[in-house]
């Protein structure tokens, strides 16, 4: 192919000269190019396109971190191959070659796969290196590669789709939508035994012939019809019961036609083990079968070797009463002093299985118990002796990692069964309202009522510490921190968002009142304070509600408000139009508190170690510090998160008079250029007052860098204005990047340009940007907005 083809006319020739035979038309994610047989969907190669001439491995390391930051091998099923390709070879990689990648521990995922610099890059080349010298295939555009390709991308699909740990969850959901409603059972009444669909998927997985093949199954597929392994009558006799099909089988067939049963023995224990991913999320919130991962389960109890000393299992009572399947007791030495307790059935059965197999427990101190209803005097009665001796309890670790649900959510609706109908509920919602509503928080609060003088080492979000509404939490639960970290709460099976889970020790036996503490931050040996926030703590949206406009006059525009944390970052912009939620409308009035809100939400770069921090209420010196709200302006106005679109109503937000960027026509609006020029008589507030508006702005170097650079951009854009590229007069910064950067088939901007000079002079533009916001950030603790 010629050197100097596009990456779109690349993939357009990929499409027409090698794979027309195959759909390549499907956009996954951020995936450059993916080949699928069109009957069944099968996935036969998800590649890296790149113009020119590049790297392959470092292509290929690239595709794989776009695939682990999206998880994408969740919601499809993975290819047969990965791929990365220029404009003179195509190499390929089978995916189980690499997939083990996907399993690194303690590896950070939202890192920027084209940023060719990070640490995780490195690691990732590393092993792509290593991989693909061994077990890559490389062609150049001949003959050969399209023999390859009829051959190894089997177009009548004769070989089946393998089931492995990275897939079955996906494959389970594409089972849901196709067998699960063929299958003739009552759902409603069957999960009232504690079975669930899940069942009735691994028993077809762990399958041959349609004949299951592991005794320790809930479920057993025998041939044409399911058999209840577990089911006693009233009597305590095993009484077999048969579930058939509704339509004969045919779905069951035809689904499982696609995949090679049995997968490898060697994940027979971990699909068993792993149930709990086939569990309804909602069901696993309530449950608490979130499985902490193997590198915290381990730091946790070191954690607790150093606060109770080397012995301590000798010593110490041990009880995890949200066990799940019992993973957080691994590693534990001494099963005379541990107890495992948990909602699910299911569940004690698991830990049954893994006591057979060679967990370290007893089978006597695992049960079924619901922690946030069921009486203590329904507990095995050597736990009990431990509960009701004051110097035994003193002894004792409640340790646990429970679960995260929450009885309402955004909307004020509630997750039915979830926390608000717990016996714990009803004892405390009176007195503490909005702190009982999460589920891990009801758990606390009965080990502070039933269990005084006991030790609490808990895995849970943070908000019991940080958050400023919980302040009637805070009073009672009294304890003394003794030690802990956080860590990524993304690292946790099925917890999104950018935010930390910490694994706090505390001793109940103590009135002291939670107040600030330091954790460890692992992996990376540092340390961060906690800020504890109480009902003197104003948030942000405090003094932003100081400054809405209540008249609403002359709408400049639409200002997102979500919540206080930093990790709401991304929800933070403005729009043209009205905004259905959460919105507040920007007027000549407010534009400058607008602007320093806008600012400072979007200049804090988001982590996992500050997603729940609190933007607060500003000090009053804010007000005085007007360089500081026209760096926030002109931060504002060169925003890449605005979505402010002239076709949508007259765009106020053109910086710039039509003489200084060569437009053709008058624009439809001057008010920005008023604005910065002091011509603003209708104002109010301390940021905006009438001395100080009747002044031109004045900015800073760093404000004035970014300004000149957008004038330039403008300047460009406007020069475009011909017989071939007639361009909008009234155009917005967002509108000129979607002309220069296009939209894919989704209407999504896209996230380059090949107009060569405006992606220059936009790099300048982002450049200037990040200096400036350098120079905004340490104001923002400054003034109060965070806290260090």
């Amino acid at each position: 192919m010629h050197q100097n083809i596009n990456e779109e006319e690349l993939k357009n020739r990929m499409r027409g000269d090698y794979f027309k035979k195959f759909d390549c038309t499907q956009q996954i994610g951020n995936i450059d190019f993916s080949v699928k047989v069109h009957v069944n969907g099968k996935y036969h190669l998800w590649a890296e396109a790149q113009a020119g001439k590049s790297d392959v491995h470092k292509s290929l390391a690239q595709l794989i971190l776009t695939i682990g930051e999206a998880k994408t091998f969740n919601s499809h099923l993975p290819p047969s191959f990965l791929g990365a390709f220029d404009a003179e070879k195509i190499i390929f990689v089978p995916y189980s070659d690499v997939m083990d990648i996907f399993n690194i521990n303690d590896f950070k995922w939202d890192v920027a796969p084209s940023n060719h610099t990070t640490k995780e890059f490195k690691i990732v080349l590393d092993r792509v290196i290593q991989v693909v010298d061994k077990n890559s295939l490389l062609f150049n555009y001949n003959d050969e590669l399209k023999q390859f390709i009829q051959t190894g991308f089997n177009i009548e699909n004769t070989f089946k789709i393998t089931i492995d740990k990275n897939n079955f969850v996906a494959i389970y959901g594409k089972w849901l939508d196709k067998v699960q409603p063929s299958i003739a059972i009552d759902w409603s009444r069957v999960k009232r035994k504690n079975i669930i669909d899940g069942d009735f998927f691994l028993a077809d997985i762990l399958s041959s012939n349609n004949q299951s093949i592991k005794d320790n199954l809930y479920v057993l597929l025998q041939k044409n019809q399911y058999q209840f392994a577990r089911e006693f009558d009233d009597d305590g006799v095993f009484n077999s019961k048969m579930v058939e099909f509704n339509d004969g089988q045919k779905a069951h067939r035809q689904f499982w036609n696609t995949y090679d049963r049995p997968p490898a023995e060697d994940y027979w224990d971990y699909f068993v083990r792993r149930r709990d991913l086939l569990v309804p999320q909602d069901v696993r919130e309530r449950k608490g079968s979130f499985f902490t991962p193997k590198q915290w389960v381990e730091l946790s109890q070191q954690y607790l070797t150093d606060y109770l000393g080397d012995d301590w299992q000798a010593e110490y009572y041990i009880w995890d009463c949200a066990a799940g399947t019992g993973n957080l007791l691994n590693g534990l030495t001494n099963k005379y002093n541990i107890w495992a307790s948990t909602l699910d059935q299911a569940d004690v059965d698991v830990m049954y299985d893994r006591i057979e197999n060679g967990a370290n427990l007893l089978e006597k101190h695992v049960f079924k118990f619901d922690f946030l209803n069921d009486n203590f005097s329904d507990l095995p009665q050597g736990l009990q002796d431990i509960i009701n001796d004051q110097e035994k309890r003193k002894k004792l670790i409640i340790y646990i990692n429970p679960p995260y649900a929450e009885a309402g959510n955004k909307d004020g609706k509630h997750k039915a069964g979830v926390s608000n109908k717990t016996k714990v509920h009803q004892y405390f919602s009176a007195t503490m309202g909005a702190s009982v509503n999460d589920i891990f928080m009801q758990f606390y609060l009965r080990v502070q009522r039933d269990l005084p003088q006991s030790k609490l080492a808990t895995f849970s979000s943070l908000k019991y510490m940080i958050s400023p509404s919980l302040y009637k939490f805070r009073d009672y639960f009294k304890a003394e921190f003794k030690g802990g970290f956080i860590c990524d709460a993304s690292s946790f099976d099925n917890v999104k968002g950018q935010f930390p889970i910490g694994f706090l020790i505390w001793d109940i036996d103590s009135d002291e009142i939670i107040n600030n503490i330091k954790v460890d931050v692992s992996p990376f040996k540092t340390v961060k304070t906690l800020n504890v926030l109480n009902s003197n703590n104003k948030l942000i949206s405090r003094w932003l509600r100081d400054h809405f406009d209540k008249q609403n006059d002359d709408v400049l525009g639409w200002l997102s408000i979500p919540s206080c944390q930093v990790q709401s970052r991304n929800n933070i912009f403005i729009v043209s139009t009205d905004y259905p939620s959460h919105k507040t409308p920007i007027t000549h009035n407010n534009i400058m508190q607008m602007c320093v809100y806008l600012t400072v939400r979007q200049c804090i770069e988001l982590t996992w170690e500050n997603g729940n921090d609190q933007f607060l209420h500003p000090h009053k010196s804010l007000e005085a510090d007007t360089e500081f709200h026209n760096d926030c302006f002109i931060f504002t106005l060169f925003s890449l998160k605005n979505s402010i679109q002239s076709e949508h109503c007259i765009n106020h937000w053109i910086p710039f008079t039509e003489q200084e960027v060569g437009a053709s026509d008058k624009f439809s609006s001057h008010f920005m250029t008023d604005f910065i020029q002091g011509k603003c008589p209708k104002t109010n507030g301390n940021l905006c007052d009438t001395t100080h508006r009747n002044t031109p702005l004045e900015f800073s170097t760093e404000a004035a860098a970014v300004f000149n650079s957008g004038r330039e951009l403008w300047r460009y854009y406007h020069a475009q204005n011909d017989a071939q590229n007639h361009v909008n007069i009234n155009a917005s910064y967002y509108d000129i990047r979607a002309h220069f950067q296009g939209r894919n088939k989704a209407g999504r901007m896209n996230p380059n340009s090949t107009n060569i000079e405006y992606t220059k002079l936009l790099n300048h533009l982002k450049t200037a940007m990040k200096n400036l916001t350098d120079k905004i950030v340490p104001k923002i603790y400054k003034y109060g907005f965070l806290l260090k």
